[in-house]
């Protein structure tokens, strides 16, 4: 707690007792879980926008577009979230061990996270048919869970 000294001066925590502090308070783990962690959360959101999707779809009487959403979706894995993912997992490996667990995504990819978040939010309460919203949600979940596989491989390839 800082206190103000005689003077205008500050006196507090000097910065190695911060510095100490922080660390203990830090949630630091190893790589091999930031990996895991990683692989983890593309394949739930994956499978929760899939879930989603596929409701979406089968309430409309349209659940035959799953199989055009998972064509789109699997084009997007590969062009896209497969270099995603790859340069992650490549930033993670990098890393020590004891990174914050926060640190499995980029400050980047995090803002991309709550972007996405926005986005998705909206776009479910869009006046776009189901139709055309279901078939997003299952094109980005089967992508994000397609993706997933070279999380997963290289936390396998760590153990």
């Amino acid at each position: 707690m800082a206190v103000a000294a005689p003077g205008g001066l500050r006196q507090g925590l000097s910065g190695k007792k911060m510095s100490n502090f922080l660390s203990r308070c830090k949630p630091g783990v190893p790589i091999r879980i930031h990996l895991l962690v990683a692989a983890l959360v593309w394949t739930l959101v994956g499978f929760f926008l899939m879930t989603n999707g596929y409701l979406l779809l089968a309430l409309a009487g349209r659940a035959w577009l799953v199989f055009p959403a998972l064509l789109l979706g699997t084009g997007k894995a590969w062009w896209i979230m497969d270099r995603m993912a790859r340069k992650n997992c490549d930033r993670l490996v990098a890393m020590q061990d004891g990174a914050c667990l926060g640190s499995v995504y980029s400050f980047k990819t995090w803002g991309l996270v709550v972007l996405m978040i926005v986005l998705g939010r909206f776009l479910r309460r869009s006046l776009l048919p189901a139709e055309v919203v279901g078939t997003l949600y299952m094109a980005i979940g089967w992508a994000l869970f397609w993706a997933s596989r070279l999380q997963w491989l290289r936390w396998w390839q760590t153990g």
